[in-house]
Parts: C-alpha cells; sequence; structure tokens
C-alpha cells in the first residue's frame, strides 16, 4: 500500500515516513499542497496524510482539489484543535482529523482505520505464544484472560510485537509512544517495560517476549 505524507516541517515527514515504512508501507513525501495535488493526480495512492498549514498551497484547498479527481482517504494534520477548524477540514473533503503534537501510535492506528474502510486491511490480530493483541479493540489476552493495560503500556506492547526482533532504545520508544515532541524522563520507559511483563509474562524476571538488549534498548521476541 502507498501512501504520501505532505508537510512543510521536514523533520516531521521524515519521522512519519520511517514510522510508517516500518509498518510496510511505501511512503511518498512532499512539502506543499501543489506538488501534493500534483503527485495525487499521477500516482495511485491509498491514503494521503495532508497538513493544513503549508507554503504555495494549503490543505484544504489541496484537498478540494485532490476531491475534484479522487476519492482516496486523507488525514489533516493541524496545529489548532477547535471544532471550527475540524468541521471546515472535514467540508473539503478530509475523512479524518489529527491536531499536532500527536502520538505516532494513533497516526497509524488512524491510517490503519481508515486503509481498513477503503478495503485495504491488516491483520487486527498479533499472536506471539499464549499473548494475543486485538488492534481493534486495542485487548491483549494471556492464556485466554483479557489483561487490562493502561493506554501507554497497550501502545509499548503494540509497538514492540508489530515489529518483532528489532530494537528500540529508550529515546526511540520515548519519541515513537509518548509523542515526537515528549521531552520526558526515559526511565519511563523502564517502568512500563517493567510493568509489562509483570502483566504479560510467565515470568517477569525470566521474560520469555518482552527483552533487553543490554546497553542498547528493548525488543519482542516472537
Amino acid at each position: 500500500m502507498k501512501i504520501l505524507v505532505v508537510d512543510d516541517e521536514r523533520t516531521l515527514v521524515k519521522g512519519i515516513k520511517f514510522n510508517l515504512e516500518n509498518e510496510g508501507y511505501m511512503v511518498d513525501c512532499a512539502y506543499d499542497g501543489a506538488a501534493a495535488v500534483e503527485l495525487a493526480r499521477d500516482v495511485g495512492y491509498d491514503l494521503i496524510i495532508l497538513d493544513v498549514m503549508m507554503p504555495e498551497l494549503d490543505g484544504r484547498n489541496a484537498c478540494m482539489q485532490i476531491r475534484e479527481f479522487s476519492n482516496v482517504p486523507i488525514i489533516m494534520l493541524t496545529a489548532k484543535s477547535e471544532d471550527s477548524d475540524k468541521l471546515m477540514g472535514f467540508e473539503c473533503g478530509a475523512d479524518d482529523y489529527l491536531t499536532k503534537p500527536f502520538n505516532l501510535l494513533e497516526l497509524k492506528a488512524r491510517v490503519r482505520a481508515l486503509l481498513r474502510r477503503a478495503g485495504h486491511s491488516q491483520s487486527a490480530v498479533l499472536t506471539a505464544g499464549n499473548l494475543s493483541l486485538n488492534t481493534e479493540e486495542r485487548v491483549a489476552v494471556r492464556d485466554g484472560r483479557s489483561i487490562d493495560l493502561t493506554a501507554k503500556e497497550y501502545d509499548l506492547i503494540e509497538l514492540l510485537m508489530r515489529n518483532p526482533r528489532r530494537v528500540y532504545s529508550r529515546e526511540n520508544l520515548m519519541n515513537i509512544v509518548w509523542g515526537y515532541q515528549y521531552a520526558g524522563d526515559y526511565r519511563t520507559v523502564d517502568v512500563h517495560i517493567r510493568r509489562l511483563r509483570e502483566k504479560l509474562e510467565e515470568n517477569p524476571a525470566a521474560p520469555e517476549h518482552i527483552m533487553t538488549k543490554w546497553g542498547v534498548g528493548y525488543y519482542f521476541k516472537a
């Protein structure tokens, strides 16, 4: 599946591209609305992520122009959270709306939801041994029993399970799970990993799935 990411914040575009490619998507990038319209006309994208405030042509006008020739799902990004701004975005043809700064896992969840509605889907259940996640209902199950996880605990284990064997540093996890602009204590990651092991591992002291790469970070062993 192919996604177009359009935003004049190049650092943000780079981060979104990196995370979506890790999910298996093909990602093109543009940095203004006019380029977005041209690419959307020439390339058959499955979804477009489009910022509102951009040079050349803003996101709302770009969205309206794209709607003249395409029904591709569009997620609008904005720094404003007022309902009037969201309603204006929907009136321009957007399918979903996300306010900056946002959690990259939330963005990926919105992407998956829109792609499902458009007839493109990924597996809704992730399984490893006696552990499974229902990503639509955001429910973790171990040995047939539902496990109560906080929102951040769930986000963290879903990320690790979707990318088995990939090692994430604490900084990576903080940026992805807690938000790309979040400046927090990296020990927060350690605390959440410990709680996940206590809830999901048979023996938290000798985990089978939620592993540590000493001096580097954490990863999931399927």
